[in-house]
């Protein structure tokens, strides 16, 4: 039970962290600040960013097997993600799909790795 709290703590501050910077990347647009290059390169590190915070926290929480860890939320991420985008708007297969989707693996997987190598056990 404790795993899965771990684990939903991680998907909720995954899809907050896309939340914040689509609003924080919105607002630059809406000022000016960003041009459409911008906007095509915020799209694109948004979603990496969030999944590296997500396997931070997720490894920081476990203390063990990052790699593992973050293939899981990786892995269950990207279920969420393809059920969106296929069934909800339409989407279909592509090779850049694809690629960007294990450009997602590994930054979740990084992202835990540092997570387990940052935890610090309780000497008690």
């Amino acid at each position: 039970m404790n795993y899965l709290k771990n684990l939903g703590i991680s998907l909720l501050f995954i899809f907050c962290f896309i939340l914040g910077l689509t609003l924080i990347g919105t607002l630059f647009n809406y000022i000016g600040i960003l041009n459409n290059t911008g906007i095509k390169i915020t799209k694109v590190i948004i979603p990496i960013l969030s999944m590296f915070s997500g396997g931070f926290v997720i490894g920081k929480k476990q203390g063990k097997k990052g790699w593992l860890e973050g293939l899981k939320l990786s892995l269950i991420f990207l279920i969420i993600l393809t059920l969106f985008n296929y069934l909800g708007l339409n989407y279909s297969f592509s090779i850049k799909l694809i690629i960007y989707y294990v450009i997602l693996i590994v930054s979740s997987i990084l992202g835990s790795i540092v997570g387990v190598n940052k935890f610090k056990p309780n000497k008690n």
